[in-house]
């Protein structure tokens, strides 16, 4: 009668068991590295959507008549407006969209910022909106056929770099 494990049957299922360890950690490892990529693409899709976010809040509840697009160059637009739309709790602030070495910078202010480049006195509040190789913002003008009004209707390309481009076509929904 045996009453106890050979060292043959030990070595085995140390063996077996070391087998299985092996790919539980393998398995735990490549989990942690799908998590983390899953992370840094879930981040940049969320920052995405608050620009894409951020860009049809500004245009959409721009003033009537307040959007003024400055043609920089064939590649970048400098636009100034005044919007219900604020990101630092402002009443109708006055924004502006400048692209400055291919950084595209949204000012936020109390005051009409009327012209680029900027005076020495304007005070505001400036927020990143990333690197740029284009940024451009089209208007067209829609007539609506029964109640013979206009609306300002806006086509809007980001061409971030190294990131997803943004185009967004923006009706004025403010018609006061």
């Amino acid at each position: 009668m045996r009453k106890a494990f050979t060292l043959i049957e030990m070595m085995i299922s140390i063996v077996i068991f070391s087998i299985m360890m092996l790919y539980l950690y393998q398995t735990y490892a490549s989990l942690n590295r799908a998590n983390a990529t899953y992370k840094v693409k879930s981040h940049s899709i969320g920052e995405e959507q608050v620009k894409k976010r951020i860009f049809y809040l500004d245009f959409s509840l721009a003033l009537s008549k307040s959007i003024k697009i400055l043609n920089q160059d064939k590649h970048v637009d400098i636009v100034f407006m005044q919007t219900s739309n604020s990101l630092h709790r402002r009443h109708n602030p006055y924004v502006a969209y400048i692209v400055k070495y291919k950084k595209l910078y949204r000012l936020e202010s109390l005051n009409e910022i009327k012209e680029y480049p900027l005076r020495t006195d304007d005070e505001f509040i400036v927020d990143y909106m990333g690197e740029v190789e284009e940024f451009r913002l089209y208007q067209t003008t829609k007539k609506a056929e029964k109640e013979k009004e206009r609306s300002e209707i806006y086509l809007l390309h980001v061409d971030y770099i190294k990131k997803e481009d943004i185009l967004l076509k923006i009706k004025v929904l403010n018609e006061y």
